[in-house]
């Protein structure tokens, strides 16, 4: 399975396969036509509140721990496995407007998918 995480305010690359957005707002300043993206499935994305806790403070391991509970949902857990059909398929670029990767939703989710 090629699933890669990007910023979606890094230029599209045509080897990007499928576009993911994987936030629940829409990133600030960015044009729908210039961000190119393919699918938008918002019950993957953290609860509001899961989202507002870990900005105010909230650590990266119960972060983690909370949102893999929230993918453990039903539509959540059906849009994952969608989305795991897609990447069986080809490429999956999971984009967000975090900017830190590697301690981003964005990451936990791509870990997901592996599984």
């Amino acid at each position: 399975m090629d699933v890669r995480v990007r910023r979606i305010y890094d230029e599209p690359s045509g080897d990007d396969g499928v576009r993911v957005l994987v936030d629940r707002l829409w990133p600030r300043g960015l044009a729908k036509a210039v961000a190119r993206i393919d699918e938008w499935p918002k019950s993957l994305t953290p609860s509001t509140e899961l989202r507002r806790w870990y900005h105010e403070g909230g650590t990266w391991e119960e972060f983690r721990s909370r949102y893999e509970a929230e993918l453990a949902e039903p539509a959540a857990a059906q849009a994952l496995d969608s989305l795991r059909s897609l990447a069986g398929k080809g490429r999956v670029t999971l984009l967000t407007a975090s900017k830190t990767l590697p301690t981003s939703h964005a990451e936990v989710l791509r870990q997901a998918l592996a599984r």
